[in-house]
């Protein structure tokens, strides 16, 4: 029986998602890139990820019930994921969803990561010191 370690990731994101994620209105996150880079192939289910606003400290965190990855996406690929799955991921702002689908659109890679115990927290349980641009992080 193979059983997998429970990794730790720190995903950046404007607050904005991060509140749609812990009122449940949000209940998967997606990751999209032109190349394969994290979350891609790094992200399993159970493992937690810590919410953080950029330039700010982390103020939530949630579970991963499930992954789905896909790779060699063309445009009609992209608009097929957001038709079945696009009301569990855009977060109802209608500025912000529309200007995501349009960047998202030449995408080639996806990770859709199913959200499961969504929690904010009243103080940051970690500091983590990060001064890049990434978006995605593996902690361990």
């Amino acid at each position: 029986m193979y059983i997998s370690a429970v990794r730790k990731h720190l995903a950046i994101m404007p607050t904005l998602v991060i509140d749609a994620i812990i009122s449940g209105n949000k209940t998967v996150e997606t990751r999209f890139s032109k190349h394969k880079i994290v979350p891609f192939g790094f992200v399993s289910v159970g493992d937690l990820v810590y919410l953080k606003p950029p330039g700010e400290e982390v103020i939530g965190q949630f579970r991963v019930k499930k992954v789905f990855y896909f790779s060699g996406l063309e445009k009609q690929d992209i608009e097929h994921i957001f038709a079945e799955y696009g009301g569990r991921f855009l977060i109802g702002d209608d500025s912000f969803d529309k200007r995501y689908r349009k960047e998202k659109l030449e995408s080639k890679f996806a990770t859709l990561i199913f959200i499961k115990d969504p929690e904010r927290f009243l103080t940051s349980p970690i500091r983590i010191q990060k001064s890049d641009k990434r978006g995605w992080v593996v902690i361990d």
